[in-house]
Parts: structure tokens; C-alpha cells; sequence
């Protein structure tokens, strides 16, 4: 089983989809990867062998900031912003979407569940 920036990469999958499983690799960026080393990307992940998967590890490293210092610097950025006080900052606060979406009658990702309302009799 290959494992790549510390992921263990599902094994009856293609190389470039496999490589998805990793945070911070997509679609586009895994098949850079595997054009820039050469592989195929038709190739099984557990057909990969031990040069090949050293060699992707090489470009990732080099060249791309995948999983801890991806989430890091995400969550730094977040941090940053609800510092400053700025309106993304604030929504990120209050747990509300940041993007302007409507809030009113959706946004229950971000909200939660829906609150019991008090009846009167």
C-alpha cells in the first residue's frame, strides 16, 4: 500500500484519483503530478512501485503544501481574519456563511439544526 504525505492511498483505484485522497491535491493538480513524474494514470495505486512513489513524494514535497501545513495555514488564515474584525472575520465568528448568501431560510450547514420555537397559548 502506497502512503504519501502521510495517507495511505486506496489501492484498487487509479493513480490520479487516488492521489485525491490526499488534502490539498485535486483532480487537475493530480495529474500534473503524475505527468511531471512520468506515470501513467490509468495505473492502479497498488501497481505503483517504490520508485514511482518515491518520485511522486518528491514532486508533492517539493513543489505543493498538502495535508498539517495546508490545514494550518487554512485555519491561520481563518484565525487572522476573526483578529482583524473585518465582516468575513465576524461571520467566521458567529458560525454564519461568509460568502452573502441568504440567511433567512437556508444556511442550516452553518447555523445547525433548527431551534424549537416558543409557542404561546
Amino acid at each position: 500500500m502506497a502512503r504519501i504525505a502521510g495517507v495511505d492511498l486506496p489501492r484498487n483505484k487509479h493513480a490520479w484519483i487516488a492521489l485525491t485522497y490526499i488534502y490539498g491535491i485535486g483532480r487537475s493538480t493530480s495529474q500534473k503530478i503524475l505527468e511531471e513524474t512520468g506515470i501513467d494514470p490509468m495505473t492502479k495505486a497498488n501497481d505503483l512501485t517504490e520508485e514511482q512513489v518515491n518520485s511522486i513524494r518528491k514532486v508533492i514535497d517539493s513543489h505543493y503544501k498538502v495535508e498539517g501545513e495546508l490545514r494550518s495555514e487554512v485555519s491561520m488564515n481563518i484565525k487572522r481574519l476573526m483578529d482583524l474584525g473585518c465582516y468575513r472575520g465576524l461571520r467566521h465568528r458567529k458560525g454564519l456563511p461568509c460568502h452573502g448568501q441568504r440567511t433567512s431560510t437556508n444556511a442550516r450547514t452553518r447555523k445547525g439544526p433548527k431551534r424549537a420555537a416558543v409557542k404561546k397559548k
